[in-house]
């Protein structure tokens, strides 16, 4: 119905306007007596065998949503009831900003692919920190990252006022420093920057009663030899995992018209390369931490290349756009056939 209804009508409209019609939609959708029931009944699968634990926290089912989709935590009860394992909000800054100039979200259908360079566009910390106060079962990511108007070198002061100020109300956080939209921002994935930043993370972590888990999302567009830099950053900074991958610069092999766009594109061109990325540092690190597997997963066969592949979970987002809530139903039914 998705795919032969739905997503034909929306995508006739602009993106980004259409993914805020989409979040004002589900959002009286779910407010009407029983919808909220019917989806759960639709989508979500509840078996003991999908669940996952790691990191100390238990995940109803390994298949989540990734930063960017709901940024500002407007709608993360809604989405949770769509069968989401977890969701991940952000990327957060300290303070509010209005991202890059529009036009700046474009679907590359020829590809079932998107380019955006949104630019970190969010209410800011404390705008989100108020809706997370209203969670209750809802197991969150909090995707934390710096200000554009702040410099690489005072960018650990921005990541430690938003880790702080969510510490609460988040179950991880991940610490986002391979968004190429954020001008410079990339550099701080250089291997000295990287592990002062995380290190004095974890020293801010050690601060609180319990220390909360810790993941590093990185671009697919590393070197192998910046890939084994990310191991040992892991090993020598003790934080919890990595998320692979961001959004490439790469444009190879597209053909859509508007493949020109500046911005970090995702979906389905990423699939190979998000995974190889997986492999990588799953092979190279002999399992030494979690990954989060996420970049072009569109069906249950990229889901379980990568899960293959090293991921312990995985997230959709592109992929979720262009299928629908679907998806999520059939990834954790190939997940629990593979089980059977």
């Amino acid at each position: 119905m998705y795919k032969l209804l739905i997503r034909p009508l929306l995508f006739l409209f602009d993106p980004e306007g259409v993914h805020h019609f989409t979040f004002f939609l589900i959002r009286f959708l779910f407010r009407i007596p029983g919808v909220s029931a019917i989806f759960r009944s639709l989508y979500l699968i509840r078996d003991k065998r999908l669940e996952r634990e790691l990191f100390g926290l238990k995940f109803r089912n390994p298949v989540g949503l990734a930063a960017g989709f709901d940024k500002d935590a407007k709608l993360f009860r809604e989405l949770y009831g769509l069968g989401f394992g977890f969701i991940e909000i952000g990327t957060l800054t300290p303070k509010p900003q209005p991202g890059n100039p529009k036009k700046r979200l474009f679907r590359l259908r020829a590809d079932s692919a998107i380019i955006n360079r949104m630019g970190f566009n969010n209410g800011g910390v404390e705008e989100a920190l108020h809706r997370l106060k209203k969670n209750k079962d809802v197991l969150i990511g909090g995707n934390i990252g710096k200000n554009k108007i702040t410099p690489n070198e005072s960018a650990m002061n921005d990541y430690r006022i938003c880790f702080n100020a969510l510490f609460d109300y988040v179950d991880y956080f991940v610490v986002n420093v391979s968004s190429p939209n954020t001008p410079n921002l990339r550099a701080l994935q250089d291997k000295e920057p990287l592990t002062e930043l995380l290190l004095n993370l974890q020293e801010e972590n050690r601060k609180h009663h319990k220390m909360k888990p810790i993941l590093l999302k990185i671009a697919p567009d590393l070197t192998d030899g910046q890939l084994v830099d990310i191991i040992d950053i892991v090993n020598d900074t003790g934080i919890q995992g990595v998320i692979a991958t961001n959004t490439t610069v790469s444009r190879e092999g597209l053909k859509s018209v508007n493949r020109d766009e500046v911005g970090g594109l995702s979906g389905k061109p990423l699939t190979d390369r998000s995974t190889e990325v997986i492999r990588f540092l799953s092979t190279k690190s002999n399992k030494a931490f979690p990954i989060i597997g996420v970049g072009g997963i569109h069906s249950e066969q990229d889901a379980l290349d990568k899960l293959e592949a090293g991921a312990d979970l995985l997230q959709l987002y592109t992929g979720f756009v262009y299928e629908g809530p679907g998806l999520i139903k059939r990834i954790n039914k190939a997940i629990l056939k593979g089980s059977a």
